[in-house]
Formats: structure tokens, C-alpha cells, sequence
């Protein structure tokens, strides 16, 4: 362990270390404290140095023997630690609260130390991680590129290798697309599995927990601290099911026409992906995906959106002037909605379910592009509210569905960029994604988010250049003609591919 920097570490690396020598592993969180802003804005605040000697103290009196002895995590700022401000990415409706999320005080309880809180969209309402008063999050394989949103910081700060796990949240894709843009495993807990008491509210009937983490072992670690029912929280649900070895799935849906809008960059790197997926004896059966489309549009088109006004219309009528101007003109249209509009969505949601459970009767899960295009940070605020909606097309309508999702990397593409996918299955099959995301792992090397560092897997690859993009397609490039059941085909030659 006297090699291994301390940023980049896996959980069970930090464990390690801190069991075997305690006085290291404690320089090493005081090290990682200095080093915690690297200007990518991932973070809103981050632990002092007294605090940082309390919590070392602390450790010293728990047993070595917990899953999470000495690993430093973070999380979005929109979940309360006690002794922290929560500002869910507006300093106006900032609070000092004394009791600390569920969320929060099982991986402190688990001896896990927080030493920051992560920036975010305000109120968590974006998809691309620049709608914050404390600057845009950039992403640290290009800083011209989003790093996704609204978990943006929580993303950036495992990606960096800064802490192995960090806590988000996921109403529309929060917790999925800034891993997938950050090369890090993002996992969408099922709805109602950890508690969301603690939490400040965006969609509370579908807000979710959301976990970062570099490895999928480590997200399984996280989740196995943070789940249970909590009967103070009225949205917890209790696990139905007994199955402690969930099989990975094999028939998987995919997109019958996938659109990247315009990116060929990403449709390349999908291409790629899929070669790999079938390697692994995985069928891929190509579908119509427009029941889940309406689903989505339903989200923030429909009247979903007056829960969020619900949830904070009140704050942002009260003080318009503390809120940004995106943030505002999104939550303000739920005053729009009537009561029979609410009741005639539900309607048609329960319709769209039946759709949903029909084709997860034919499949085991879906499998996506986490995003169908990484755009640029000029590009959101040229059109912010058009690039969520494109941002979110593979993602927006997991809750509404009640299903869990995993996101994770799959490479880079051909800019050097990180590539991500995700799989989609029902509802309580979260450790059954997390199976197919440790074989994922083992038959795709990958590295430690923007790192460099490869992964504990064997057989990676040089990290790609960041300042300069090379040629790194996930997977071999091969036409799709030979699948009779896909629908989709490259119209880029193996000529052009080398020029994009």
C-alpha cells in the first residue's frame, strides 16, 4: 500500500491501508485534504483541518473491523450532515442542520469520514452540472465539456480518484449521466430502498439515492451500508425480495433507433460496446422504446413538474432573486398544471406501466447510452432547457418506470472522452445490476475515472490523452448488418471513423 498515491484508491484499498498502518492512512486523509480543490468546482464546502483531527480521532475508537474503516466519502450538497451547512446549490436557502441524513450517518456509523460537500445543480434541477452560484462543474478529461449534472461534483470528486465514493440523488438521471461522462460507476437505487429523510426534496415520489463510486464492488459495499426501510421517511419501502445471488441478465433490450443528435463520436463508442456485449453471450434484441419516451416527456413536460414547485415554489416566490433564472422559469411552470391534468397523467402512466412490464417480460433488463451526446459547455448555455431534454433521453424515464439503474464506463471515444452506458431493470433488482457490472468489469478493463490509474481488473489500457484526443473506440469497430434483430447501422466507414 506504501506505493499507491492516496488519491485513486478503491474501498477496500482505504481499508486496507487503514488497518495495516493507522498513522499513514491518517496522513494520507490530511494529504487528500489539502489536495481536495483541483478548479474543476466540484466542491461547495470541504472539511477543515480540525474537524478533519476529530474525525481521526473518532476512527481511532471504532473497530478495524468495519466495511468502511477509514475511507473518505463525499456528498451532494442537498443532503444534511450535521455541522455542515446545506445550500442545495443556493447560499440563500442555506440551513445548519444538527442531525445528519440516514444516508449520511450509516457510512459515518460504518467508519467512513466526510470531508466535503459536493456542488451541484441548484435544487438539483439539470442535467448538465452548470446551474450553480459556485461555478460550473467541469469535467477533468476536457474542461470545455459538462460533467453532467445535477450530481455534477459528486461524479468529478471520485472521478479525480479525490474520495472512492460519494453520495447523489436521481429524479431524471442525476446519479447516471455525470458517471457516465466521468468514467465512474453510478448507481440509481431503487425507489424508496435508502432513505431519503435528510434530503432536500426535488420530485420527493421520485427522488432517489444515487451512489459514485470507481468500482461496482464499491458501489455494492455502499449500497449494502445505506439500504433499509426507515419508517420516518414517507416514501421508504421495504425490500421484497430473497434473492442473495441475483443471476446477470442475458436478453437485453436495446434501442430500436437510437438517436445521438448529431454526435457520431458517441454512436461509435456504442457500436463498440455493443460488439463487447455480445462477446459476453449477452442477446441484444433491438425495441421500440416509445412507451418509455412518453414516460419521460411526462416528467418535465407533463405535470410532475408542479411536485417541484410543491417542494419549493415557495422559497423561490418568496426570494426569485437568490435562484437562477433557468432553476426559477422550470419549477415556476408548475403553477400551470390543474388537478385534472395531475389525474389524466396518472392515467396514462399507468397505461405506459403496463407497457413497461410487458416488455420486462421479454427481457431481462434494457441496456442504453447512459447520454446520447457529451456537449460542450458553450452549447448548454446556448440552449440549457433543449440539452437537458437531449441529455435525458435514455434516463428520464427510469422512475416513472419504478425501475433501478447502473451506469457504467465503457470506454472512450474517439476525442477521448469517457464513453457510459447503463442497464435498466425492475424495481429491488439492484444487486442484480451490480452483478452484471462486475462481469462488465472483468471482460472490459477500464481505468480509475480520470485518473489514469487502471482498475483492479488486469489488461488496461494507457489512459487516454486528456489534452490531446486519440483514437480509442470502445471495442472494435464492426458493421452491424450481421444482426438480424438490430435496426441500427453506422453510416461511417472505417475511413471516416479515423477523421471525426
Amino acid at each position: 500500500m506504501s506505493s499507491l498515491p492516496s488519491t485513486g484508491r478503491t474501498l477496500a484499498e482505504w481499508t486496507a491501508a487503514s488497518r495495516s498502518d493507522f498513522a499513514a492512512a491518517a496522513e494520507s486523509l490530511r494529504a487528500l485534504r489539502e489536495n481536495l480543490d483541483t478548479g474543476s468546482n466540484a466542491w461547495i464546502s470541504r472539511i477543515p483541518a480540525k474537524r478533519l483531527e476529530e474525525e481521526i480521532r473518532r476512527l481511532q475508537k471504532l473497530p478495524p473491523s468495519l466495511p468502511l474503516y477509514g475511507v473518505p466519502f463525499a456528498v451532494k450538497d442537498n443532503f444534511d450532515a450535521a455541522g455542515w451547512p446545506t445550500t442545495a446549490g443556493c447560499p440563500g436557502f442555506a440551513y445548519h442542520p444538527t442531525i445528519s441524513a440516514p444516508a449520511v450517518a450509516r457510512l459515518e456509523a460504518a467508519g467512513a469520514i466526510l470531508v466535503g460537500k459536493t456542488n451541484l445543480d441548484q435544487f438539483a434541477t439539470g442535467l448538465a452540472g452548470t446551474r450553480s452560484p459556485y461555478g460550473a462543474v467541469v469535467n477533468p478529461f476536457d474542461r470545455a465539456y459538462v460533467a453532467g449534472g445535477s450530481s455534477a461534483g459528486s461524479a468529478v470528486a471520485v472521478a479525480e480518484g479525490l474520495v472512492p465514493l460519494a453520495l447523489g440523488t436521481d429524479a431524471a438521471g442525476s446519479g447516471r449521466i455525470p458517471a457516465g461522462f466521468n468514467n465512474v460507476v453510478g448507481l440509481k437505487t431503487t425507489r424508496g430502498r435508502c432513505s431519503k429523510q435528510g434530503v432536500v426534496p426535488a420530485c420527493p415520489s421520485l427522488d432517489c439515492i444515487a451512489v459514485f463510486a470507481l468500482t461496482a464492488d464499491d458501489a455494492g459495499v455502499a449500497l449494502d451500508v445505506i439500504e433499509g426501510y426507515d419508517p420516518e421517511d414517507p416514501w421508504s419501502r421495504s425490500d421484497p425480495t430473497t434473492d442473495s445471488a441475483p443471476s446477470i441478465p442475458k436478453s437485453l433490450a436495446i434501442p430500436q433507433s437510437t438517436e445521438w443528435f448529431g454526435d457520431n463520436r458517441a454512436e461509435l463508442a456504442w457500436l463498440g460496446t455493443m460488439a463487447r456485449m455480445e462477446d459476453m453471450g449477452m442477446a441484444l434484441h433491438a425495441v421500440d422504446f416509445t412507451p418509455l419516451f412518453e414516460l419521460a416527456s411526462l416528467l418535465y413536460h407533463g405535470p410532475w413538474v408542479a411536485e417541484r414547485h410543491a417542494a419549493l415554489g415557495g422559497f423561490i416566490e418568496a426570494r426569485p432573486e437568490a435562484v437562477d433564472p433557468v432553476v426559477r422559469t422550470i419549477i415556476a411552470r408548475g403553477r400551470e398544471f390543474s388537478a385534472s391534468d395531475v389525474f389524466e397523467a396518472r392515467q396514462r402512466r399507468q397505461e405506459l406501466l403496463c407497457e413497461v412490464r410487458a416488455l420486462f417480460a421479454r427481457h431481462d433488463a434494457l441496456l442504453v447510452p447512459t447520454a446520447p451526446s457529451h456537449p460542450l459547455l458553450s452549447a448548454i448555455a446556448g440552449e440549457p432547457l433543449e440539452q437537458d431534454s437531449r441529455l435525458g433521453r435514455y434516463a428520464s424515464f427510469v422512475n416513472l418506470a419504478d425501475c433501478c439503474a447502473l451506469a457504467v464506463p465503457a470506454g472512450f471515444r474517439v476525442d477521448g472522452l469517457p464513453f457510459g452506458i447503463s442497464m435498466i431493470a425492475p424495481a429491488w433488482q439492484d444487486r442484480r445490476l451490480l452483478a452484471w457490472a462486475r462481469a462488465w468489469q472483468r471482460h472490459v478493463p477500464s481505468l480509475r475515472g480520470a485518473t489514469g490509474i487502471p482498475a483492479p481488473s488486469a489488461g488496461v489500457p494507457p489512459a487516454p490523452a486528456i489534452t490531446k484526443p486519440r483514437l480509442a473506440v470502445a471495442g472494435p469497430y464492426r458493421p452491424l448488418s450481421r444482426h438480424s434483430g438490430w435496426q441500427q447501422q453506422s453510416q461511417l466507414s472505417h475511413t471516416q471513423e479515423k477523421h471525426v
